[in-house]
């Protein structure tokens, strides 16, 4: 889903513009921006939570030249879902979907393509 797509979801639930969903989703995303950069923590209950996380610095390689190079310090945002999304992605949770009657037992997420790799690993050729 694209921003593009968010917009057009958020003007059909609402019946409203266009322009309208594009100024609400715009602003969320700037309220969640200006949170990270002073440092505070974002929890969407049901949804996850975002946090800036330090790195350290540390030693790298050019992949091209083989090099060794020193990486900066920075600061990353990190999203952590929370165990409702986790759950409905795995098909394990639906209390809260069959209340409403939006989903069913078959409704789980699937992963897309090139999506295997898990965070940290190193890609096998």
């Amino acid at each position: 889903m694209t921003k593009n797509n968010l917009i057009d979801c958020v003007s059909e639930a609402t019946k409203g513009t266009k322009k309208d969903a594009e100024l609400v989703v715009d602003l969320v995303i700037d309220s969640i921006t200006e949170a990270l950069v002073k440092g505070e923590k974002v929890d969407l209950r049901g949804f996850g939570s975002f946090q800036v996380s330090g790195k350290k610095e540390r030693q790298g390689r050019n992949p091209r030249t083989g090099e060794t190079l020193t990486i900066a310090a920075r600061n990353v945002a990190v999203f952590k879902p929370s165990k409702e999304l986790s759950g409905r992605l795995n098909g394990t949770t639906q209390d809260r979907d069959e209340a409403r009657g939006t989903a069913t037992a078959d409704t789980v997420a699937q992963p897309s393509e090139g999506s295997t790799k898990i965070h940290g690993d190193k890609i096998n050729t």
